[in-house]
């Protein structure tokens, strides 16, 4: 823990770079919503600095794209397409009507967040979130919030500008439209908050935080119902193209995708940004409003200094028996190997998630291989090993595996052989929704390995068995990779 506080103010110093950087950005200060680094985030804040004037000029470019927004919507009003199964897309881009971006929030809103998305996002590494916030006292707890209120605008008029520029027309699907409003909404708040000045100013300015926390829960399952709707109009234009589910599979109401989302880079490269810039605001403002908890041993924020993989493991192979004895009626065994006492700095909640989705996966292998024989399933094996840099978790099981052909699809949003929820899921539904069934738990994973500077690789032996290895970066070194 000494070592913690001996780095916190040399953290501290670069979040209150960020903040000088951006203060000397005057084509951004009416608007507040600028963000910017110091050398130690390879000189982004000078770089913003440079380009203030650049960007103040592409703001003209920006407004004319807010009101080109504007101006389709109107379009769209009278182009109503069909399928090649006859069945109509108006219900979709009749949402959209008169919900152009200008018309709805207001033309300097619009110019605000155009200027935004040209400016440049930074990173933040685990081992500066651990530094910084090794004392949470008031002045780091003012200039983490001084740093929020530059840097989140940014990054959501990044995302902002990406929902409005979606291929195959999935900006005009009402799920797209409701998630970009939800973020406007939040840039529109962030914006017009006056500057965090006196602390008074923090302890509602991190209120305000919790709300947009709140508000963005469905943004996962929103974004992914457009697009299981865009795959099933592409479907429907092409009927053959798909595979029938069989065995076990079409018993359980699994289906195969009739499109591949392969066939469309565009989509998963936007799908892939998109939830990886999620899981950094998300992780930002979630660490932020956890130093405001009281003291927790072993815990700076969100982050465990002592995290036990060991424990993780055990509780995430509790949880994915327990779908899969709900599922099947039974669950195979789960052997665990590692070193006990090994700890290391990390997010419980990602590795939890991360876990669970691995180890659930392999159960459901082997329980529909074995589904219809009376031999004993083979035992799924996790084994955590400690290294220098990485800490890798291996999960391998003798499910059957996956063919070669075929391995690519497994990060495929959206590809899954469980039930699809699109029908079940009420469009105004609220509160956290499951993802079972939307293909969406390896990709995610991925995402979060990488976030850190880890990842999540899968090797698979046909008609024998699949191992994920969970590489962890345990230095804590490596910056957000931010879209």
């Amino acid at each position: 823990m000494s070592r913690l506080f001996a780095h916190g103010s040399r953290a501290r110093g670069v979040y209150e770079g960020v903040v000088r950087a951006y203060s000397a950005d005057a084509s951004m200060a009416a608007t507040r919503a600028a963000v910017g680094g110091t050398s130690a985030t390879g000189g982004v804040g000078e770089d913003i600095a440079r380009r203030g004037l650049g960007a103040a000029s592409r703001s003209a470019s920006g407004a004319a794209v807010g009101a080109s927004a504007g101006a389709r919507d109107v379009a769209r009003e009278g182009d109503v397409a069909s399928d090649g199964g006859g069945r109509s897309r108006a219900g979709a881009k009749s949402a959209s009507s008169g919900r152009g971006l200008s018309e709805k929030f207001g033309k300097d809103v619009v110019d605000d967040i155009y200027r935004g998305s040209f400016r440049s996002q930074t990173g933040v590494s685990l081992k500066y979130m651990l530094d910084f916030g090794a004392q949470p006292i008031h002045r780091q707890l003012m200039v983490s919030a001084q740093f929020l209120h530059k840097e989140l605008p940014v990054r959501l008029a990044h995302r902002v500008a990406e929902l409005e520029n979606l291929p195959f027309g999935l900006s005009d699907m009402s799920q797209v439209l409701d998630v970009r409003d939800w973020y406007v909404e939040s840039f529109t708040e962030l914006r017009t908050f006056p500057p965090v000045e006196t602390m008074e100013d923090e302890e509602k300015f991190t209120n305000m935080l919790k709300r947009i926390m709140t508000r963005h829960e469905n943004v996962v399952p929103m974004i992914a119902r457009a697009v299981l709707e865009l795959k099933e109009q592409l479907a429907a234009q092409r009927p053959n193209a798909g595979e029938a589910p069989k065995g076990a599979q079409a018993r359980r109401g699994g289906t195969f995708a009739t499109t591949d989302l392969n066939e469309f880079p565009e989509v998963h490269q936007f799908l892939d940004g998109f939830y990886m810039s999620r899981i950094g605001m998300r992780m930002l403002i979630g660490q932020h409003v956890a130093l405001h908890d009281p003291p927790k041993e072993s815990y700076i924020g969100l982050i465990c200094t002592s995290l036990s993989p060991m424990e993780v493991a055990r509780d995430a192979i509790a949880d994915a028996r327990s779908i899969c004895m709900r599922e099947y009626g039974d669950a195979p065994e789960v052997e665990l190997f590692g070193q006990e006492d090994f700890t290391f700095a990390y997010v419980p909640g990602h590795l939890h998630q991360m876990l669970f989705e691995l180890v659930k996966n392999s159960l459901r292998a082997v329980s529909d291989r074995y589904l219809d024989s009376n031999e004993t399933p083979p035992p799924i094996r996790v084994v955590i090993a400690e290294g220098a840099e990485d800490v890798t978790i291996k999960v391998s099981d003798e499910g059957g595996g996956i063919r070669r052909s075929g391995l690519e699809k497994i990060w495929t949003y959206l590809y899954s052989t469980a039930r699809s929820p699109l029908k079940d899921m009420d469009a105004d539904s609220a509160g956290p929704v499951v993802l079972a069934g939307y293909g969406y738990g390896l990709p995610l994973s991925r995402l979060y390995a990488r976030y850190f500077g880890g990842d999540l690789q899968v090797l698979s032996m046909e008609n024998y068995g699949t191992d994920a290895y969970l590489h962890l970066n345990r230095l804590g070194v490596a910056s957000e990779p931010l879209p």
